[in-house]
C-alpha cells in the first residue's frame, strides 16, 4: 500500500454509493489504521470532532436557515412575481422566470437543490398546463438551479473563502458576474428553444414601468437581503458570521410582520430543515477535513503542485487541464463534497503559477456547478427527474444545450480575469 491508497478507497466508496461524509472519514481511517498506524486512533477522532469549532463555520446553518425561512415566509413567492413581471413576456415565458427566479433566489437561497426542488413543485406543474414538455421543463429547472449557488450568499462561496483563505465578502463579489453570465446564458437558450418549438410567453407585451416599479416595491424587503448582506461586510459592519444570523432575523420580521406569511407553525419545520441540512453539510467538512489531514501528512498537495508544474508552466494550459479534471469529477461527486475534497489540494497549484484564488474560486464554484447536471451522479438532475417524474434518459436529451451555455461562461471566467472580478475589482 502506497500513500495513494486512501484515494483509492474513497472511490470506490463513491461508486459503492456510500453517503461522501462516511466515504472520506473511511478512507481516513483506512490510513490511520492501515498504513500511518503511528499516531493514536482518540487523536483522529479529537480532530473529527474539532474541526469545525470555528466561529466562520457558523455562518452555514444561518444561511441554511435564511433559504427554508424564505420558503415559509412569502419571500420566495413576490421574487416569483418580480420575475413574472420582468421576462413573462419574454418567448418561453414561464420558462426565463424559471431562469431568472433562480438568479433571484440565489441571493437569498444559496442552495441549488433547494431551489431545483422548490421550482419544481411550483413553477414546473404551471410550465406544463402551458404547453411545455416535463422533460424541457425539468432541464430548465435543474440547469437554472446551478445558478443559486454562484450568486450570494451561497454557502459553496462561503467554504472556498474559508478553505481559501481570502475574504468572504470579496467572494460573495466575485460570484455576482458569473451569476448574471450565467442567468443570461440560460435565457438566450431558452429564447432560442422557444422560438423553434413554439413556447409562448404568458404576457402579451412586456410590463410597464409603473407595474415594475409598483412589484419592486413589494419586493424590495427580498431583494434587499443579498445587498444589505454584502454591503454590511464591506464597510465592516459585521462578520460573514453575524451576517447570516441578522439575514435570519430580517426574514423573521419580513416574513412575519410585511408578508405575514410567516406562522408560529412554521418554527419547527424550519428548525428541523435546517437542523438536517447543517448536520448533513458539516459531518462532510469534519470528515474533510480528518481525508485533508491525511493529505498533508502525506505531502500530496505538494506532490501535485509539483506534477502540474511539471506538466507546464503555462497558466492557460493549466486551468484547461483544471477544467477538465473539475468537470470530469463533478459528474461524479456532488458539488459541496468536490469542494471540501479538491479546494485544499488545487488552491496551492495555482496560487503557485501566480493565478489569483479569487479567480480560481469562480472557476471552480462554476465548475461544480455545471458538474450537477450531468449523469452519472449529478444532484440537481436526480432532484428535479425525482420530483417531476422524468425518465433521466428523456431529461439528458434536453439538458445538453443548457450545459453547452454554461460551459461557455466557464471558458469567459476561466480565461478572463478582468470579467470574472469585475465587480470585486470595482470595489478594490
Amino acid at each position: 500500500m502506497n500513500s495513494f491508497s486512501p484515494i483509492v478507497v474513497l472511490f470506490i466508496l463513491f461508486f459503492l454509493n456510500i453517503p461522501i461524509g462516511f466515504a472520506l472519514m473511511g478512507s481516513a481511517l483506512f490510513y490511520f489504521i492501515f498504513i500511518n498506524n503511528i499516531m493514536a486512533m482518540n487523536m483522529v477522532i479529537q480532530r473529527f470532532s474539532t474541526s469545525v469549532e470555528s466561529f466562520p463555520y457558523l455562518a452555514v446553518p444561518f444561511f441554511i436557515m435564511v433559504g427554508s425561512v424564505m420558503n415559509y415566509s412569502g419571500i420566495s413567492e413576490q421574487l416569483m412575481n418580480m420575475a413574472e413581471v420582468l421576462a413573462g413576456h419574454m418567448k418561453g415565458g414561464l420558462a426565463q422566470v424559471n431562469c431568472l427566479l433562480s438568479a433571484m433566489m440565489g441571493g437569498i437561497s444559496g442552495s441549488a437543490n433547494a431551489d431545483a426542488a422548490m421550482e419544481s413543485k411550483i413553477l414546473v406543474p404551471e410550465m406544463l398546463k402551458k404547453g411545455f414538455t416535463a422533460p424541457f421543463a425539468a432541464a430548465v429547472t435543474a440547469a437554472s438551479s446551478s445558478v443559486s449557488p454562484v450568486i450570494p450568499p451561497g454557502t459553496n462561496l462561503i467554504l472556498y473563502a474559508l478553505i481559501a483563505n481570502i475574504p468572504v465578502g470579496d467572494m460573495f463579489l466575485a460570484g455576482y458576474t458569473p451569476g448574471i453570465l450565467m442567468t443570461g446564458s440560460l435565457m438566450i437558450t431558452v429564447y432560442i428553444i422557444s422560438v423553434k418549438r413554439g413556447y409562448a410567453p404568458t404576457r402579451e407585451k412586456a410590463a410597464s414601468p409603473l407595474e415594475i416599479g409598483k412589484q419592486a416595491l413589494k419586493s424590495i424587503w427580498a431583494l434587499a437581503i443579498p445587498f444589505g448582506i454584502i454591503l454590511g461586510m464591506r464597510i465592516g459592519m459585521f462578520t460573514p458570521t453575524e451576517a447570516g444570523g441578522i439575514a435570519v432575523f430580517f426574514c423573521f420580521i419580513v416574513g412575519t410582520f410585511i408578508y405575514r406569511k410567516l406562522k408560529f407553525s412554521h418554527i419547527p419545520i424550519i428548525l428541523t430543515e435546517t437542523v438536517k441540512s447543517t448536520g448533513s453539510v458539516m459531518i462532510i467538512i469534519a470528515a474533510a477535513k480528518v481525508f485533508g489531514y491525511y493529505l498533508t501528512l502525506e505531502r500530496i498537495p505538494q506532490m501535485i503542485t509539483e506534477g502540474l508544474m511539471n506538466f507546464t508552466d503555462n497558466r492557460f494550459v493549466l486551468l484547461m487541464v483544471i477544467n477538465i479534471l473539475l468537470l470530469f469529477i463533478g459528474m461524479f461527486i456532488e458539488g459541496g463534497a468536490a469542494l471540501v475534497i479538491l479546494a485544499p489540494l488545487l488552491v496551492p497549484a495555482v496560487t503557485a503559477l501566480g493565478i489569483d484564488p479569487l479567480h480560481f474560486g469562480v472557476i471552480f464554484i462554476v465548475n461544480i456547478m455545471i458538474g450537477g447536471l450531468t449523469p452519472p451522479f449529478g444532484s440537481m438532475m436526480f432532484t428535479v427527474c425525482s420530483i417531476v417524474d422524468v425518465k433521466l434518459e428523456d431529461f439528458i436529451k434536453e439538458v445538453w444545450p443548457f450545459v453547452i451555455a454554461l460551459l461557455i461562461v466557464l471558458v469567459m471566467v476561466t480565461y478572463s480575469q478582468s470579467i470574472a472580478l469585475i465587480i470585486p475589482n470595482l470595489f478594490s
